[in-house]
């Protein structure tokens, strides 16, 4: 038989002929050894131009497309494409892998850059958002990324002279970029009037903010800051491709084949014209220069690599050349010297050297090439075109010999026969032509049997044969040279073939893979000597098989290097080399063959890295070779552990179900139980499918897992603890070296490792978040400090973890087959292995990946265990044939016999190692596995008589084993712990059933026993006192289900599988009777009770059958069940039973006879049961969950005293229910410990104890019954129930709104006003009819605007300054004033806008760079970090800035995945941590270390609302959150957030209210604020007691006071004489001091209060910032704001800095600027829309939303007058210039006017009409006799005062000079309106008294400035941010000085200072 292994002898690369200079730049350079770094297709190569010779990076699998040389010139980067492309860094010396970087790019990495220092890379992604990532690229992480730009982005650099800035250039832009935190944040370079916008190709930055670009027009644009300062024009004729920086300046190359030298400033040097030099040809285009010193390295786009010395820069050295762009087809190889030809669609054929590898001959061709044939004498060399011809030239001067077309299509294959007479030429037209050498290449013969293009032909030995392949996948044979077919296969029986190059054939059937049609493979070639065949196919991959391979799916070896399709492989004439060519990367590969001989020697040198595997992977071939495989192990590759119903799916499940069962929700539902119960024991330990999973502590308890719990067993004293904290089966158990932490694993959709401590049982740290399904491996690393772990997913991904910090380090996929163990190296940490099915691998880290190689082992063998030995390279590894293998490196040494069958498990000691085997015995072994120094036999015959249970049999297969305490600690199959003495005795400690499910459970009547019977055919009785042992074990014929103690405690009845059921000895467990009248299984088995006369017996086939226990008789069946019967109960009288059944339905029946009866509901609940173990009926209604669409209750079973009803369930829940559970979901307590069902449950015979065994987890648990008095605060982690209830409280308007607010992003924001029309700059003119003679004759055109400050000379204003913020965000954000500098400053925000202001100044000075509204705000305690401030703001992905309030400098931006918005952050105790919560549907909370801008932690909060999360002051891993009725406790365990809900039950009626606010007392006490006014007090997370109203209304806010203790609280409450809305209270919480808040309003609502030395800070909900004084209760208002908007009127006065507005809040407040502060307010009672003064200023006109206009002096604030004639709001009012009219605009579509010298009676004289919408602004002519109107409908209108009249003509109205503009619409200010204003609108603008700018506001919430007048669209402007969306109005105050602008949503004034342009 054909030996089926893969070849011996192996390829190794030497070299590549190429460069890729086509769509790629930059990535050739000098390295610090003065070699050259490039790359050509999916290799890196460092060639040595001195010595000639070339070494190989083979770590990528595609396409290398990017490169970048570390600033120490030593490391290269390269990034490669790819559908996961990932990039590597690797060292230029070693050419091996120092880090790969994976995980974040898609598509590919278009360009990488390394900073100054080295330390940071930065690449950008090929998708299409061009994502921008920075590495910290040693440890593989991720530090920052960003979307880089909608377009291509060609080059990215790092600014060398300023840390963490960037530039990146590309498709129409340039970006400037600046890193903090996490966040990468963009500036666009401003091209302005300086340079087009244009494409910009390659930069370079130089010092001062300079950076130099090359743009595609071949200019070089010079940028200072983000600002074009200047252009070089022409410095290239066109694009420029490359730019270099060096020592000496600068080099660029170009499109036009020029490279030119530039000093340090950018002036030149020198040119040098690569066309016009002796290599040189028309068309060279330069795509990548390095300068170093005197050389200049050029890259080409035609692949060629010239090198220039600077001085003799005429002479360029041609160094590298290749083929051109164009796919690479053609082959041939000389049949006598060492030369290869190829010829490219780039219509060039090459003679390469393979000796020199040089280049020697060259010449063009008329058409692109396709194939190649030298002829037998070497002197002609035929070349096949694509458009049909075929060329012969003379290979000695290249000269043409004939030039044939007798066919149209490409020629794809031709060959010269052996003897050298003919020449046979394929052609895509389906024939094959034959000419003749001699006849000057006559055509002589043509083949014409393929239907389809010919693809690889062969000649015999004696050129009497042709055999062909074609595209259709068929193999044709002709007779030559007539080219006859030939159909009688007998005559090729004896045919010798001179070559073979076919793809088809039984010789080469091995390469094709088994079960597929699919024809990848292109080529390939026979190498008769060494008897092996190489291919090459589609994927890139050079394979080596052994000739011939006849079965399909051979074995081989593979070699990466090319990246797509390889088109060609030949062997050289003397088989000394292998040529690969590839397409599209159109590289030569040259391959040094090692034959057998010589790849023994070879072994020494270590084998070329690569990622994938040179030595084959499996292929299919039916591995004759490989034994049998174990059963046992055959099974466990077969678990796959994946579930229906995953735990982490339960809340989102819950909440589906819950929308359907609201109903019924509200009802009472049943409270839960008073008693609990609590772990105490558990039978069991999972040996059947885990290994190496049992431990010695360093107390010397001894740990290991079972179901869902780790245990920690006290040998001594027989006791267990738990560690309870996972949800699902725990798969793998690994223990830290000081033996006192352990790490487990388990099962689930994304599963979790928990480390935790096996004295506290608390986690430690929470691994998540890269396995799926399942982790089934851990090892800790020697030092402790990391953790590996394998998952379950299908490529078994392996991850490498700092475990404290849960951070992930690396991670890699580890093998396609089960992996069983992973071992890290304890000499060198980076090293570790894997070992599993038919592998065992080597792997070492690299950055964030791993590397790995297969250990060569011959035949694969699978690999049960392994550990490593004394020194770092030795490895021992247990097989599954019961050897063990010893491995240097990766080579295996020897194997040595060690058990029959397989070996599980092995531990290596100080001197020596034990071993533990499938056949029980343990055997400890020397050093080095020469000798067995012992064995011992796991038999009943050595077991102590202190043991704690017996052995089911000998000889059990053992499945761990640990050494420590001078004993030997031995984990088996069968569920057994021993622990065997060094002397031989053997004691047993733990057992439980063996694997199978355990289903029958039954408790003795009146001693503390129970039996089980299982799955696993065994019957088992247990000792529940204080010993726990199994008393007595007894085999089945078959497993059992059920089983049942007579009354009298002495028989038990067993029912099987069968159908059979047994009465046994309950003491012996020796037969009595036994019967057998069922096929299905039996169900359920119960004695009447009494004197047990009956026995009831139900079975899967629907039946229950009684018999007479004295008699042995069946008496009776009970028929009409119409499904599978699960449960039975009978009454006290033993009369009557009662039946479920699987289709959940209930029946009676009479016994004896099995008569059925119908009994009514009601009556139900009235008889006496003797048990109750049914889970229907009305009485137990309430135990089915919300979920009983995906989970079943399987067993109930009711206390003796009636009054706890215990149940379990499919996801592995016992709960508690108060019985009797009426209504439906009763709430319940609930407990995790089994993982998957839990299928039975039995209270003892006193209630003591609960029992409960779980199906596939093998366990009996024991569960200690707490009753109701007896009550430690131990909780158990009872969940409440599944809904909560829906009273939460009460109802509070502020509290609702602030719950459903919906936060407008400003980007997104539209428009403010119902407008209606098409907008001003999309409407078309219409021409008006006298366009005006170029020269007017007429008078010049009046003044637009009547300008006051006449005299002096006018200035534009250039810029504003924010000056003065009037505004509060209190009434929807809290928590958001805070104290700085020990209270001299404090700080608030509102809008966009950070605000700290100076108590003794009142100066205010502003954070703005925030992009949208602010909504929350803290400040860091920690005396570190003194003023460091975190705000978090409203955006679809916001963002959290971190920042210092005295500098106003950022220090950290955190980009957040909370959509929505951030609605709270918090510091921790050291204040290195930040914590935030989103307002995205999750309502995610986060950690972050914010100074790295590290993301530590997320985990989804709460289904609804959180309002608020803190830290506890003196922690930074515990915190709070509250919410719409949620409180949770939370903690930081590594990386994961593990949270507990806050438990009530513990107070009578305590319900769970929507919490508010949190504040923190000493040893750990939690105090929450409730919307109903009490606080609720928590110690860890249980409820101890309630402070009953503490605020009468909702308590919105509270303080820990750091220094006392002391704490604050806030709330909305009525002032009186005892209350108040701020109180002060100690650190208990039990007694206050209240304060009352003199503002004047009914209620008081405080939202935000902070302590202070004796003095209290408070925000309220009016937007109030009011100090409080502890000693003297005395109030100063600090800041005051309008509480409710929008603020639609403003008004300014016409000569001194104050002004008026007027809001929703139906109050007008007066503001003075230079005093900063509200001088007076007036209540108005109405909401108020418009504002006006007077002329003189001594008039003030209001009008009100309600239609009513009013009147006040200014001097008395009296009213003068007021009127209603209107009834929809008034949206602008004035007065003329002449203090006559009064216009009064409104939402009905009309102006008013008012005489004023008519007296305060205010009737109306007139008014305008036809006006097509309503009125938005007003503006009067300077002379009083016009008004201007802007309405609704985007129309400006003009009428004349008093009379009504409208003014159409527009020469008329161009003539007006207007008093005031204030008008949005007219072609004046046409440019006011910007192009992305399509669903919002400019809201309001003011023109300059000067007359030459005018400011607007918009719906975005932004400022401008322009110039007035601004008729051409799309004007210029400056941009001022700050406000939120909808600005509502803007006005210039007198004189220019200040502009004042309103906002809508942000209820705040904001007032800038013009700066005014210098004379």
């Amino acid at each position: 038989m054909a030996d089926r292994t893969a070849p011996n002898c192996h390829l190794r690369l030497e070299w590549v002929y190429g460069y890729r200079g086509h769509q790629c730049r930059n990535n050739l350079y000098y390295t610090a050894a003065k070699e050259i770094v490039y790359f050509v297709a999916g290799v890196g190569v460092v060639y040595n131009t001195r010595e000639h010779k070339q070494k190989f990076y083979l770590g990528h699998n595609d396409d290398i497309i990017s490169l970048a040389l570390h600033p120490e010139r030593v490391l290269v980067a390269t990034g490669q494409v790819g559908k996961e492309p990932y990039i590597c860094v690797w060292d230029s010396y070693t050419v091996q892998t120092v880090s790969i970087l994976k995980d974040v790019h898609t598509h590919g990495i278009a360009c990488l850059a390394f900073d100054l220092e080295g330390q940071c890379l930065v690449s950008v992604g090929l998708d299409s958002k061009n994502t921008i990532c920075v590495w910290d690229w040693r440890r593989g992480k991720v530090l920052a990324a960003a979307p880089g730009h909608t377009d291509r982005i060609f080059d990215i650099s790092w600014d060398l002279y300023q840390p963490s800035k960037l530039v990146s250039c590309g498709v129409k832009h340039i970006k400037f970029w600046s890193l903090c935190g996490n966040a990468l944040t963009p500036k666009r370079g401003v091209f302005g009037k300086t340079g087009d916008l244009q494409t910009i190709l390659c930069l370079a930055c130089a010092k001062d903010e300079v950076t130099y670009s090359g743009a595609l027009n071949g200019d070089i644009y010079v940028w200072k800051g983000i600002n074009l300062m200047r252009t070089v024009q022409g410095a290239h004729g066109s694009g420029i491709f490359s730019m270099n920086a060096c020592e000496e300046g600068f080099a660029t190359g170009g499109r036009d084949g020029c490279v030119r030298l530039w000093d340090l400033n950018f002036k030149p040097i020198t040119v040098i014209d690569l066309r016009e030099t002796d290599q040189g040809y028309k068309g060279l285009s330069v795509r990548s220069v390095c300068w170093r010193g005197d050389h200049i390295l050029v890259g080409t786009q035609d692949s060629e690599i010239f090198e220039v010395v600077v001085h003799d820069r005429n002479k360029p050295f041609l160094i590298m050349q290749g083929h051109c762009e164009g796919e690479l087809w053609a082959l041939a190889l000389h049949p006598t010297k060492p030369l290869a030809m190829t010829g490219s669609d780039d219509r060039s054929v090459r003679i390469w050297s393979l000796i020199d590898h040089a280049l020697i001959a060259r010449c063009n061709m008329e058409e692109p090439i396709r194939c190649a044939a030298v002829s037998t004498d070497g002197i002609h060399l035929a070349l096949g075109m694509k458009d049909g011809s075929f060329t012969v030239l003379r290979v000695r001067d290249m000269t043409e010999v004939v030039h044939i077309k007798d066919r149209k299509e490409a020629i794809h294959e031709l060959k010269y026969s052996p003897d050298g007479a003919h020449l046979a030429v394929g052609s895509n037209d389906n024939s094959v032509d034959i000419y003749g050498v001699v006849q000057r290449y006559k055509k002589v013969g043509e083949c014409i049997g393929s239907s389809s293009f010919i693809t690889h032909m062969d000649w015999s030995t004696d050129s009497k044969y042709l055999q062909t392949n074609d595209g259709s996948g068929r193999r044709l044979f002709y007779r030559m040279p007539s080219g006859k077919e030939v159909t009688n296969r007998e005559e090729l029986k004896l045919v010798q073939w001179a070559s073979w190059t076919c793809v088809l054939g039984p010789e080469v059937n091995g390469i094709w893979p088994k079960y597929s049609d699919i024809n990848d493979i292109n080529s390939v070639d026979a190498n008769y000597n060494n008897q092996v065949l190489v291919t090459a196919d589609d994927y890139g991959l050079v394979k080596l098989l052994r000739y011939p391979c006849v079965k399909k799916g051979a074995k081989f070896k593979k070699y990466l290097g090319h990246s797509a399709h390889i088109t060609n492989a030949r062997w050289s004439h003397d088989y000394q080399w292998v040529i690969t060519i590839g397409g599209a990367d159109h590289s030569v590969f040259q391959w040094k063959f090692v034959p057998e001989r010589k790849s023994k020697e070879a072994l020494h040198i270590a084998p070329q890295e690569t990622l994938a595997d040179s030595n084959s992977e499996e292929s299919d071939s039916d591995q004759s070779d490989v034994p049998e495989m174990d059963s046992e192990i055959e099974q466990e590759t077969q678990l796959t552990y994946r579930r229906q119903v995953y735990k982490e799916d339960l809340p989102q499940l819950k909440e589906q179900c819950k929308e359907k069962h609201r109903a019924t929700a509200m009802k009472k539902r049943e409270r839960a139980p008073g008693s609990g119960v609590k772990l105490h024991f558990i039978h069991g330990y999972r040996g059947y499918d885990c290994r190496s999973n049992l431990f010695y502590t360093q107390t010397g308890e001894i740990v290991y897992h079972v179901a869902a719990v780790g245990v920690v067993y006290n040998r001594q004293q027989n006791t267990q603890r738990f560690y309870m904290g996972h949800d699902d089966d725990i798969l793998c158990l690994a223990i830290h070296p000081l033996k006192d932490f352990v790490a487990t694993g388990q099962v689930g959709r994304d599963s979790s490792i928990h480390i935790w401590d096996t004295e506290t049982l608390k986690p430690m740290s929470v691994l998540k978040g890269f396995h799926q399904l399942g982790v089934c491996a851990l090892d800790f690393s020697a030092d402790g400090k990391r953790l590996a772990s394998v998952g379950l997913d299908d490529n078994h991904t392996i991850v490498l973890w700092d475990w404290r910090k849960g951070e992930k380090l690396s991670a890699m996929r580890g093998s396609k087959d089960k992996i069983f163990v992973v071992k890290i190296n304890p000499y060198l940490p980076d090293k570790l292995i894997t070992a599993g099915v038919k592998h065992m691998k080597f792997w070492h880290k690299a950055g964030g990946g791993l590397i790995g190689r297969k250990g060569n082992m011959g035949k694969t063998e699978t690999m049960m265990c392994a550990v490593y030995g004394w020194s770092e390279e030795m490895v021992f590894s247990g097989t599954c044939t019961g050897d063990i293998c010893i491995w240097r490196d990766m080579f295996l040494m020897k194997t040595v016999k060690a058990h029959d069958g397989p070996v599980f498990s092995m531990h290596a000691l100080e001197k020596g190692f034990v071993t533990g085997g499938k056949d029980g015995i343990v055997a400890l072994w020397d050093d080095t596995f020469e000798r067995c120094l012992k064995t011992y036999a796991i038999k009943r015959a050595v077991l102590a008589p202190g043991s704690k249970g017996l052995l089911l049999e000998d000889n059990p297969s053992i499945r761990a084993i640990s050494l420590g305490h001078g004993h030997i600690l031995v984990g088996t199959k069968n569920g057994e712990i021993l622990e065997v003495d060094k002397s031989g005795p053997i004691t047993l400690l733990v057992q439980g059933h063996m694997e199978g499910e355990v289903w029958g459970l039954a408790t003795h009547p009146h001693l503390p026993l129970c039996a089980t019977v299982s799955d696993d055919k065994t019957l088992r009785i247990w000792d529940l006192s204080p010993s726990h042992c199994m008393l007595a074990v007894r085999k089945l014929r078959k497993g059992g289900r059920c089983c049942c103690f007579s009354p009298d405690g002495k028989a038990l009845a067993v029912g099987l599988n069968d159908g059979s059921f047994l009465i046994v000895n309950a003491d012996t467990l020796e037969d009595l009777v036994s019967f057998h009248h069922r096929k299905d299984i039996i169900s359920d088995i119960r004695f009447s009770p009494g004197a047990g006369k009956y026995l009831a017996v139900a079975s899967g086939d629907s039946f229950v059958d009684i018999y007479n226990v004295m008699s042995s008789k069946r008496v009776g069946v009970c028929k009409g069940c119409l499904n599978y019967i699960t449960h039975l109960d009978w009454d006290k009288r033993g009369k009557l039973l009662q039946v479920n059944t699987g289709a959940k339905e209930q029946f009676f029946f009479e016994a004896p006879r099995g008569k059925r009866q119908t009994i009514p509901a009601t009556e139900v609940e009235k008889i006496d049961w003797s048990t109750w173990t049914c889970v229907l009926g009305t009485s137990v209604e309430g135990i089915w969950p919300v979920i009983s669409e995906v989970t079943e209750v399987t067993a109930a079973c009711l206390s003796n005293d009636r009054k706890v009803l215990a149940t379990g369930d499919d996801l592995g829940y016992v709960k508690l229910f108060r019985y009797p559970v009426k209504g439906k979901y009763a709430k319940f307590k609930r407990y995790v410990a089994h993982s998957t069902h839990v299928t039975n449950v039995r209270w003892t015979h006193d209630d003591s104890l609960l029992v409960s065994v779980g199906g596939g987890d093998t366990c009996l648990m024991i569960w200690a019954h707490e009753p109701e008095g007896h009550r430690e605060f131990k909780q158990c982690d009872s969940e409440e129930s599944d809904i909560e209830s829906e009273d939460d409280g009460g109802y509070d308007s502020d509290v609702t709104r602030e719950n459903e607010i919906n936060y407008t992003i400003k980007a997104l924001s539209t428009n403010m006003r119902p407008m209606t029309g098409v907008k001003p700059h999309l409407q078309l003119k219409e021409p008006s009819v006298d366009e005006r003679p170029p020269v007017s004759r007429a008078l010049p055109q009046p003044e637009k605007l009547q300008t006051n400050n006449v005299g002096k000379k006018k200035r534009p204003i250039e810029d504003l300054v924010l000056e003065l913020v009037f505004g509060y965000r209190g009434n929807d954000c809290r928590n958001n004033v805070h104290y700085l500098n020990e209270g001299s400053d404090i700080i608030y925000h509102t809008a966009s806008v950070g605000i700290v202001l100076n108590l003794t100044t009142s100066c205010q000075s502003f954070y703005v760079e925030h992009s949208d509204d602010i909504l929350c705000l803290t400040i860091n305690q920690h005396p570190k970090f003194p003023n460091v401030v975190a705000t978090g703001q409203v955006a679809t992905s916001p963002s959290i800035h971190v920042w210092d309030a005295m500098t106003k400098q950022t220090l950290s931006v955190l980009r957040c995945f909370h959509s929505g918005g951030v609605c709270s952050v918090s510091f921790s105790a050291t204040g290195k941590l930040l914590l935030s919560v989103g307002l995205d549907p999750e309502h995610t909370v986060t950690i972050w270390k914010w100074q790295e801008g590290a993301k530590v932690a997320s985990r989804i909060g709460h289904t609804q609302r959180i309002f608020v999360a803190e830290f506890r002051p003196d922690s930074d891993t515990h915190f709070v959150s509250v919410g719409i009725k949620h409180v949770r406790f939370w903690t930081l365990a590594g990386r994961a957030l593990l949270s507990k809900k806050g438990v009530l039950s513990s107070i009578e009626d305590a319900r769970m209210q929507t919490m508010l606010s949190v504040a923190f007392g000493a040893n750990n006490l939690t105090f929450t604020g409730t919307i109903s006014g009490d606080v609720c007090v928590w110690k860890e997370h249980i409820l101890v007691r309630i402070v009953a109203k503490a605020h009468t209304g909702p308590v919105f806010t509270m303080y820990t006071t750091l220094r006392d203790g002391l704490i604050v609280t806030g709330g909305k409450e009525r002032p009186s004489k005892e209350g108040g809305a701020l109180k002060l209270w100690d650190q208990e919480l039990k007694r206050c001091r209240a304060f009352r808040l003199e503002t004047g309003q009914i209620i008081d609502c405080v939202r935000s209060v902070c302590r202070g030395k004796g003095k209290i800070l408070v925000g309220t909900r009016n937007a109030e910032i009011i100090e409080v004084g502890e000693k003297n209760a005395a109030c100063n208002i600090l800041v005051n704001g309008h509480m409710d908007g929008p603020i639609w009127g403003l008004g300014t006065h016409p000569s001194r800095d104050v002004f008026l507005s007027a809001a929703e809040d139906g109050t007008v407040r007066l503001w003075d600027i230079p005093e900063k502060k509200m001088l007076n307010k007036v209540n108005l009672g109405h909401p108020a829309c418009t504002i006006s003064y007077s002329p003189e200023g001594d008039m003030v006109a209001i009008g009100m939303k309600n239609g009513e206009f009013i009147i006040l002096l200014v001097a008395s604030l009296k009213i003068w007058g007021k009127k209603r004639d209107r009834r929809s709001a008034i949206q602008d009012i004035r007065f003329s210039p002449s203090s006559r009219y009064l216009a009064v605009g409104s939402t009905e579509c009309a102006v008013d006017f008012y005489d004023l010298t008519l007296g305060p009676q205010l009737n109306r004289i007139n008014c305008c009409r036809d006006i097509p919408s309503f009125v938005m602004q007003m503006d009067f002519s300077a002379d009083s006799t016009y008004v201007q109107i802007s309405t609704g409908a985007y129309k400006r209108l003009v009428y004349e005062v008093p009379s009504g009249k409208q003014v159409t003509e527009q020469t008329h109205i161009d003539r007006i000079t207007w008093a005031t503009w204030t008008s949005v619409l007219g072609d004046e200010v046409i440019g006011i309106w910007s192009r992305n204003t399509d669903k919002a609108d400019v809201t309001c603008a003011c023109v300059s008294h000067s007359g030459l700018n005018i400011v607007t506001g918009d719906d975005f919430g932004m400022v401008k400035l322009f110039d007035f007048p601004c008729p051409e669209k799309f004007a210029k402007h400056k941009r001022f941010l700050g406000h939120s969306a909808h600005l509502t109005n803007v006005r210039f105050t007198n004189g220019d000085r200040f502009v004042v602008s309103a906002g809508g949503d942000d209820r705040s004034l904001f007032v800038w200072r013009c700066v005014h342009a210098p004379h």
